[in-house]
């Protein structure tokens, strides 16, 4: 059964209906004290009743209040638990409905074994990819064998199987669908460590409402029509028309248009119902608008509700005079049919034909679901030939909708559920058209999340800024925070990218088999698996980064690149960097630490020099090191001792305080032992000797490779493989130094 969540988004359609924000509490008194409410005083078994059909009807929302009354009187019962599961699957209550999910396969796992694959799909829309692929290869695993096998009422797969099982091909086909999820998971972790130069921006709230916005289409430069069902046309219905007036809050999705706000980027006046040509019509749901290349024609859909709330949408169009928009009328030559929805249209130049695109469930050549079709309009007369489907390189056996040719490029935008994506629906392009084409991919992050991607459009000039129609996190929402729809836009960035070499410092060659490593001003990190010792990040504007590169017995330095400056008008830029490896020594001594005079408290003319060791131990994850320090001969050697370990100690805390592990670290004092140089010379006092003995040196301990960084997302392989590449080797540490590192002069003012 195709559900009515999906109708709705296909129809642009939002239901609405009147919901109080608390609905979903488990106090049955609560649900009593409706005075209308019908189900007040049923029994038990007739409230289930009601509470199905409402499910049955698509009454998602209501369905829920139900539900929660009832598993408040019988909280362990599984079916009452998947109901609500999918209701709120239906409302993209991503949260919730996993949660369900979840509780249904404790309790009946066996009588449920679709849960766990709805579970999966649940957290992949959350983002949460990594329980979603444990999700799904559990399923996988559960299900070995395509037996038939019992699932509960209500779900979308077995609504024509009187016994209530899975069919076999049936269970195969998911099987395949959850690998494919499981591709997609993998694909999201990767690509959004490599997002694509745009930045995503909410239209704001003199386009958007709590409710839903769709079918955005620029006019021209200044100027957006779009469709939404949360705003109030003017347009009064009749008190006779109960067909159409099915709850006092539910709007009929209509066109609204709205100019840009001078002087300020993608900022939008208030909206005003878009009455040019008469096509918002007050008993049907209108949306989807677009102009022929020429702009004498207008197609737009029209949907309507019958008596079981199956909708059912079809093409208009309106044709420019001398007299002005001419009275819209459904396009012909089989484009649209009484059983099915045509919708979704756009008209656009193929080479040299005007093509017709639009989505349709028709079920003749059909490849399953709503498919993207195309029709060629004869320039003669206007006529629109028989509809062809636009293949297999397009549609899949699921949803594909939302076509957007862009004439410019030649490409083909629209959204699928049926390919591997990032969460529902997703943005796709392809080359060519209109029937054959090539490159199809996925439009990539932050254009696709988690959520769902629709109505990919373009600007028709200027900059290649575009549209898109998101439920995505930051969307004004009546329900929960993915409820609806909100239309968010495309700003093209200037792709800066940094393309770079690891090179061993000794030998000046190129250093194989280094990750290396590219760290924001948020600590947010980027890797990159260099085999043959090159690397290429991208990056964002407004960011400062660090990168460095990891490789077992070595040091790295690094390189910083800044692109605060850098504004969105700005060209494409290339940066150029070097990071050099060195291989790691026993020991090294950091000069200018300096304590107040017999004290341990360290003066702030160190700080440069300690942030140096911040660095470097920041750079080289893998390192741990002792701090080891010293004093002269003045004193007794049991005070020298303590000061030397206090001393220690107060450079351990700085490092910690600035972020390195504390773990990394010991803080060892060695008083007056091991001088770098004679305290005294022909017995008189050697103040230059007193002073290279007054130090703080740093022995490397440990290159553990626990802490280095041995995968990288952005390539192939899983992280056993990865892994590899990457010799693990353990080293030894002592418990005192054998002899001194470099000698430079400590505290000059000090004698001890």
């Amino acid at each position: 059964m195709r559900k009515n969540w999906l109708l709705l988004i296909l129809a642009t359609i939002l239901v609405t209906i009147h919901y109080d924000s608390n609905a979903q509490s488990k106090n049955v008194q609560k649900y009593k004290s409706r005075p209308f409410d019908p189900t007040n005083g049923m029994s038990y078994g007739r409230k289930m009743a009601y509470a199905n059909q409402l499910y049955t009807d698509g009454s998602y929302f209501n369905a829920i209040d139900y539900y929660q009354q009832l598993k408040a009187q019988d909280e362990r019962n599984p079916y009452i638990t998947y109901q609500l599961a999918d209701c709120y699957r239906f409302t993209r209550d991503y949260v919730l409905s996993a949660h369900y999910y979840a509780e249904v396969t404790h309790l009946s796992k066996k009588t449920y074994p679709l849960a766990t694959y709805y579970a999966g799909l649940m957290l992949k829309q959350q983002g949460e990819y990594q329980a979603a692929m444990a999700e799904f290869n559990e399923f996988l695993g559960d299900n070995k064998k395509s037996a038939q096998r019992p699932v509960p009422r209500g779900t979308d797969l077995i609504d024509k199987n009187p016994d209530r099982s899975v069919d076999p091909k049936v269970m195969k086909d998911l099987k395949k669908r959850a690998k494919m999820e499981i591709e997609g998971c993998l694909m999201a972790i990767t690509d959004m460590k490599s997002p694509q130069p745009v930045t995503i921006i909410n239209a704001g709230p003199n386009v958007n409402t709590v409710r839903t916005e769709l079918s955005p289409y620029p006019l021209g430069d200044s100027a957006l029509l779009f469709s939404t069902s949360g705003r109030n046309t003017g347009n009064a219905r009749s008190n006779a028309d109960v067909r159409y007036d099915v709850d006092e809050d539910h709007d009929l999705e209509q066109f609204f248009y709205t100019h840009k706000q001078a002087g300020f980027v993608d900022s939008f006046q208030w909206p005003m119902p878009f009455n040019d040509g008469g096509f918002n019509d007050p008993r049907q749901h209108t949306g989807n608008g677009c102009y022929s290349p020429g702009g004498d024609f207008f197609y737009f859909t029209r949907c309507s509700e019958g008596d079981t709330m199956k909708i059912i949408c079809h093409i208009y169009m309106s044709e420019f005079s001398v007299v002005g928009w001419g009275t819209p009328v459904q396009v012909a030559g089989g484009v649209n049919d009484l059983v099915s929805s045509s919708t979704m249209p756009c008209v656009a130049k193929v080479g040299k034909k005007e093509i017709l695109f639009f989505a349709s469930n028709r079920k003749t050549q059909s490849r399953g679901g709503y498919d993207i079709w195309y029709s060629v309009i004869d320039p003669r007369n206007h006529s629109f030939r028989r509809p062809q489907n636009c293949g297999k390189q397009i549609n899949t056996t699921s949803d594909d909708i939302t076509p957007y040719y862009d004439s410019r490029v030649q490409k083909l935008y629209f959204a699928s559920n049926g390919k591997k994506s990032f969460g529902g629906f997703d943005i796709y392009s392809a080359d060519g058209g209109p029937s054959r084409y090539t490159n199809v991919h996925n439009m990539g992050y932050p254009i696709n999340t988690s959520a769902d991607e629709l109505y990919y459009i373009k600007d028709p000039v200027g900059k290649p800024d575009a549209y898109v129609v998101s439920n995505r996190i930051g969307s004004y929402a009546l329900k929960n925070p993915t409820c609806c729809n909100d239309i968010w836009r495309i700003q093209q960035e200037p792709r800066l990218v940094v393309i770079g070499k690891v090179l061993n410092k000794k030998t000046q060659e190129l250093a194989p088999q280094t990750v290396v490593k590219m760290v924001d001003q948020k600590g947010e990190m980027n890797t990159y698996n260099s085999e043959d010792g090159n690397f290429l990040f991208n990056m964002a504007r407004g960011h400062s980064y660090v990168i460095t590169g990891d490789k077992q017995g070595y040091t790295s330095s690094r390189a910083s690149v800044s692109t605060m400056e850098i504004k969105r008008s700005d060209p494409d830029d290339t940066v150029m960097v070097t990071i050099f490896l060195d291989s790691i020594k026993n020991s090294f001594s950091v000069s200018n630490i300096y304590y107040d005079y017999d004290k341990a408290t360290l003066r702030p003319e160190s700080v440069a020099s300690l942030d140096s060791v911040v660095h470097f131990l920041t750079d080289n994850p893998s390192i741990t090191v002792e701090i080891y320090s010293y004093t002269d001969s003045k004193g007794t050697p049991e005070y020298n001792l303590a000061l030397s370990q206090r001393r220690a100690q107060s450079v351990l805390d700085y490092l910690e305080k600035n972020g390195v592990d504390r773990g990394r670290l010991t803080a060892k004092g060695f008083g007056q032992k091991n001088p770098a140089a004679p305290n005294e010379v022909q017995d008189k006092d050697n103040p230059e000797g007193r002073q290279l003995n007054r130090r703080t040196e740093f022995r490397i301990i440990a290159d553990l490779p626990t802490r280095r960084v041995l995968y990288n997302s952005a390539m192939p392989g899983t992280m056993d493989q990865q892994e590899k590449n990457l010799h693990v080797e353990d080293e030894s540490t002592d418990d005192e130094p054998a002899t001194p590192g470099t000698k430079k002069p400590a505290d000059k003012d000090e004698d001890n």
